[in-house]
């Protein structure tokens, strides 16, 4: 017998998704004592603008490097 798989249509695109975990695990971290758990938000948050800008650049149009025809 075969699982089902819970699909979901996403509404907004991944770079908005992740901007917006970005800013409120900044917000969350900001309200928090010096400590582990505010230094991982900070990192994951810092993750999600990495990835972010990773999408940005590997989803940009390719461009025809030097000597290639």
């Amino acid at each position: 017998m075969t699982v089902k798989r819970n699909r979901r249509k996403q509404t907004q695109s991944l770079q908005e998704r992740l901007a917006a975990f970005a800013e409120k695990a900044r917000e969350r971290a900001l309200s928090l004592p010096p400590g582990k758990e505010r230094e991982m938000l900070l990192r994951r948050a810092k993750q999600n603008d990495v990835t972010s800008n990773l999408t940005d650049w590997l989803s940009a149009p390719v461009y025809p490097r030097r000597g290639d025809s």
